[in-house]
């Protein structure tokens, strides 16, 4: 049973993420293209731009947890990132990938495999030679691969601590993340298209929090959004 007190202070951690997520948001929205001219400004280095395009992806996924994390102390580790259940955890995320994969495969949407390939600085930062390309792919990674994949599983846990289901297929951490996913990605829509790409998103990110849920391991979420997602 949650106590009263557990229970407001869930309530406030939920409140921190989606303040700092939405006042994030709003900043790259207001002053989207002033970010974006310092971004594209090829006279400014490389790794200073993709680190500035970084702070406001940041913002959006990851700044709210991090900043629960800090008050509450909790530890990254002490939601999954831990080496017990590391293998049927990735395994079994993999799985969930494949719908996702198959659609996009037979909608001729796969290209040659490259993590972080749709975000748009990747290109650039590969072909700008050592030590900037090591250090560009390394805040890409954090900040489009690791941070944006642990979101879903912080936020998942504190709703799912806030909120549990007593029916071990319900995971309403889950079916939130998976709805915060396809509406961030713009992945609605009424055409059969879309309604297949949008159920096959709801599956991957649904089956993957599901995952970590049941092998207690949150890696096989980080890796999808490290290795899988933005790479094909």
């Amino acid at each position: 049973m949650l106590t009263k007190e557990t229970e407001k202070q869930l309530d406030v951690d939920l409140w921190i993420i989606v303040i700092a997520s939405l006042l994030a948001l709003m900043i790259v929205m207001i002053g989207n293209d002033w970010i974006y001219s310092i971004a594209e400004n090829t006279s400014i280095n490389v790794v200073l731009r993709v680190f500035w395009m970084g702070l406001f992806q940041f913002g959006v996924a990851g700044l709210g947890i991090t900043i629960v994390a800090i008050i509450r102390k909790e530890s990254f580790l002490s939601h999954g990132l831990r080496l017990k259940g590391i293998i049927p955890a990735v395994l079994l995320s993999v799985v969930c990938c494949l719908p996702d994969f198959i659609y996009n495969f037979a909608a001729g949407n796969v290209h040659t495999w490259c993590p972080f390939y749709d975000v748009n600085s990747t290109r650039e930062v590969l072909a700008s030679g050592f030590p900037y390309n090591v250090l560009g792919m390394l805040i890409t990674a954090v900040c489009w691969g690791f941070f944006e994949g642990f979101n879903y599983v912080f936020i998942s846990d504190k709703i799912n601590a806030r909120y549990p289901s007593k029916n071990k297929f319900l995971n309403w951490g889950a079916i939130v993340c998976a709805v915060m996913c396809i509406l961030i990605h713009g992945a609605v829509g009424v055409t059969p298209d879309a309604i297949i790409e949008m159920l096959c998103t709801m599956f991957l990110i649904y089956g993957m929090l599901m995952v970590r849920d049941k092998t207690g391991n949150a890696w096989g979420c980080v890796l999808i959004f490290v290795v899988y997602w933005n790479a094909l």
